[in-house]
């Protein structure tokens, strides 16, 4: 211990070499406090891990680059050789010749060896950090709020951002970390827009992602999908929509429709007139030797993209379809129904629907103002509703405040002007977007054949809207209005329409 405190009085030459001794030893400690702690799992925040990964070595570095030039002026200002200046700043025992060096040199390449293990630690620990969903999520709050708060709520919380917008091996790595620092420019000199834009075209290709987990080939048969929605009166009455996806590939001996589009045999490409990807410009299949193409007769020719553009033409993939597979931002119907339908709000609760609605779409000027309104606003109808004052403070009444400020804070961001839904889901045909981007009367090829875009080509439909969920499955009633349409659902399900 002794040796180490003379060696370094010895490189702390001047107020430079002082300062590079004082920043490594420093941030050596310091890393090794912050990593135990880690260990112990007393320390979880992204902040101080990225302190401990980032901002320590980089400090570690700075004061080893510190010390030498330290010496350097040192040396420049007594005009002394080197040799010379070691005899003057360390003892006659750390600098007397031995059969293996000198206790100076072994000091110095002993040290050598722990920076280089420690910036090797260091490393692979940032690396690892970075890789981390709460690095990507919190590291540039409140950019990624939105984002990190959707990932959270979604289906593959428990897939790693990396998985998905970095993907596998050293080509990957690079180019990500070569984009993100593009991103800590934006993010430093606030120049990233508000919101963040979507397609996302650095994305890694969906077959290195998605398909590590979800295998075209393997999606046989029909998938049921019901969903509920609830009216705006007092008894928020249900009806229900169903379906029953065609989800197959096509492959082999088994039908299928939805991932025909990304099936290993069949090739999608398209071409789009707008950088959201809403208005194609042409879509064209090719299957082995077989080409088709179909080309919007509302779009005159558009000029040939040059060099990395937006506008090239693509190879369509998983998330063209399913772009807000994890990011999830929903309106506020949308959302209200899936509350009601998960039981988040009590269905008996009279006007639930129409008043929860209602204090969603409230204007409001920042989160705060907004949590605080929509209790006001539901207690406050509940008061002025004739015979219904007393749900004022009724329990089920808390838990539809409750539940209303979740889904208002989960879906409204305003630092970064994120209000309802500014995303379009192009899973289905919900207003913009959608499966009607490429099948719609538009898009024809040269017999002015346009794509198919009849409503049983990708799911079979057993409610539209319904008091039942699988209404068409009933018998078919002689007095119903709709009996042509429901007989012709049931017999399409059945395979009895050819």
């Amino acid at each position: 211990m002794k040796r180490f405190q003379l060696f370094i009085r010895g490189v702390a030459t001047n107020w430079i070499g002082t300062a590079g001794v004082a920043l490594t030893t420093s941030a050596f400690v310091l890393f090794v406090f912050f990593e135990l702690m880690h260990v112990a799992g007393l320390v979880t925040n992204a902040y101080v891990g990225m302190i401990s990964y980032m901002a320590l070595p980089a400090l570690f570095i700075l004061g080893l680059i510190l010390v030498p030039v330290g010496w350097g002026i040192y040396r420049r200002q007594v005009g002394r050789p080197t040799s010379e200046l070691l005899t003057r700043r360390f003892p006659d025992d750390m600098t007397r010749a031995k059969r293996l060096g000198s206790s100076l040199v072994g000091m110095i390449a002993l040290l050598t060896v722990v920076n280089i293990l420690f910036l090797g630690v260091g490393g692979a620990r940032m690396l690892h950090f970075m890789d981390t969903p709460e690095f990507c999520g919190t590291a540039c709050h409140p950019i990624m709020e939105p984002e990190w708060t959707a990932y959270r709520n979604s289906p593959h919380a428990s897939v790693r951002c990396v998985d998905c917008h970095v993907g596998e091996g050293a080509g990957a790595l690079v180019n990500a970390k070569l984009n993100g620092l593009w991103q800590v420019i934006s993010a430093t000199f606030d120049l990233y827009e508000k919101p963040v834009p979507t397609p996302v075209h650095q994305l890694r290709p969906a077959r290195e992602t998605c398909e590590k987990c979800h295998w075209p080939e393997k999606f046989y048969g029909d998938r049921i999908k019901t969903v509920a929605h609830f009216a705006r009166d007092e008894h928020n009455t249900p009806s229900f929509t169903t379906l029953a996806l065609k989800v197959g590939s096509g492959s082999g001996k088994e039908e299928g429709t939805i991932h025909w589009h990304v099936a290993a045999a069949n090739e999608v490409r398209y071409r789009t007139a707008d950088d959201k990807r809403l208005v194609m410009e042409w879509v064209e299949v090719r299957r082995g030797d077989a080409f088709h193409r179909f080309t919007n007769r509302n779009l005159p020719p558009l000029p040939e993209p040059e060099g990395d553009h937006p506008l090239e033409p693509r190879s369509m993939d998983c998330v063209d379809c399913h772009n807000r597979a994890t990011h999830i931002f929903r309106d506020p119907e949308a959302a209200l129904d899936l509350a009601l339908a998960t039981g988040d709000i009590d269905t008996t609760l009279p006007f639930a629907k129409k008043i929860g609605l209602q204090a969603l779409l409230g204007d409001h000027p920042d989160k705060e103002a907004a949590l605080a309104g929509i209790d006001r606003s539901v207690r406050g109808t509940y008061r002025r509703m004739a015979g219904h004052q007393r749900l004022a403070t009724d329990p089920r009444t808390d838990r539809l405040v409750a539940a209303l400020q979740e889904i208002f804070a989960d879906n409204i961001f305003f630092p970064m002007n994120v209000g309802w839904n500014p995303y379009p889901d192009h899973l289905g045909h919900r207003g913009q977007g959608g499966c009607f981007r490429c099948h719609n009367p538009d898009l024809v090829d040269e017999a002015g054949e346009a794509i198919p875009y009849d409503c049983t080509l990708c799911h079979s439909i057993l409610a539209m809207d319904a008091p039942s969920r699988f209404q068409y499955l009933l018998p078919v009633a002689e007095k119903d209005p709709d009996r042509k349409l429901h007989h012709f659902l049931q017999q399409e399900f059945l395979g009895l329409v050819p």
